[in-house]
């Protein structure tokens, strides 16, 4: 293994070569781990470069920030757009039966916060 490479890229390439995890029929199996949740969220983030025909994958939260504060005169942050995902997907959990989208999305959209809170403070 050459040195430039850390646990980190070794275990994103360890999920990366895995299948997506099939969901379970009755949404809400108890085989459901930690892992299985940021294999999904890793998963999904994948497949948005795909759907989205971009390398980088799925990132127009910037500029849904910036018409949002076009239209409102508001100065959210790309952060506390991804914020605002968050606290929409966990309202929606608390309404009707257990939907295991609400969860996945919650763990990507916080990967995604997480990346965007980096680049503001980083510049």
């Amino acid at each position: 293994m050459p040195s430039d490479i850390g646990i980190a890229d070794v275990y994103l390439h360890e999920i990366d070569t895995m299948e997506e995890v099939a969901p379970s029929k009755d949404r809400g199996s108890s085989d459901a781990s930690a892992d299985y949740y940021l294999k999904q969220a890793y998963h999904h983030l994948k497949n948005r470069a795909t759907l989205r025909d971009s390398p980088e994958g799925e990132r127009s939260m910037a500029t849904c920030v910036e018409a949002f504060n076009a239209v409102t005169g508001k100065e959210l942050t790309e952060t506390e757009g991804w914020m605002f995902m968050i606290q929409l997907k966990l309202a929606r959990s608390r309404n009707g039966k257990y939907h295991e989208d609400d969860y996945e999305d919650i763990v990507a959209y916080a990967a995604l916060m997480a990346e965007s809170a980096m680049k503001e403070h980083i510049g």
